[in-house]
């Protein structure tokens, strides 16, 4: 369905693997976290702006509009169960997670704030760029941040219990 994501895959864990250390020096945070960050963008990356293979094989193209038929939370079961809703929230939490553990200041902010924006930005690209062949929706959007927000608070609370850990006498 994406011939594009393996390549993008490859490619992404080349470019974090190579900038991560300027990456964390710049952020404040251990180079895992970076690489994690990094690594995670370049999968988002890679499995919402590549064309699906109808594109490639016979020209598809998207439809030109943008699908605002659910706006809200997915139900319970979507998110249990392997769809592309629970995927789109699970693709997210990694990179919230990252930036959670990112000590808090105006690089934080501005993590924060692109990753806000990084959703519209994808959902704005593919409604755009119609020989992606793929579809832009709202659920995408709303299923993104709340991955967002998951990992952003599991990295925030995991970033303050290392913190208390480190204070603690040996």
């Amino acid at each position: 369905m994406l011939p594009w994501f393996a390549p993008g895959l490859a490619i992404s864990v080349v470019v974090s693997l190579a900038a991560s250390g300027a990456v964390g020096r710049a952020l404040g945070v251990h180079r895992a976290v970076a690489w994690v960050m990094l690594l995670s963008l370049g999968i988002i990356m890679a499995a919402t702006l590549t064309p699906q293979s109808e594109a490639l094989g016979s020209g598809a193209r998207g439809s030109a509009y943008c699908d605002f038929s659910r706006i809200g939370l997915a139900s319970w079961e979507q998110l249990i169960s392997a769809n592309e809703a629970s995927g789109n929230v699970l693709m997210f939490i990694p990179l919230g997670a990252a930036i959670g553990l990112v000590p808090g200041s105006r690089r934080k902010a501005v993590l924060v704030t692109g990753a806000i924006a990084l959703p519209f930005a994808i959902e704005a690209t593919q409604l755009l760029v119609p020989w992606l062949d793929r579809a832009c929706e709202s659920a995408d959007v709303v299923d993104n941040l709340m991955g967002l927000a998951l990992g952003l608070v599991a990295g925030v609370v995991a970033g303050r219990i290392a913190r208390g850990a480190d204070r603690r006498p040996g």
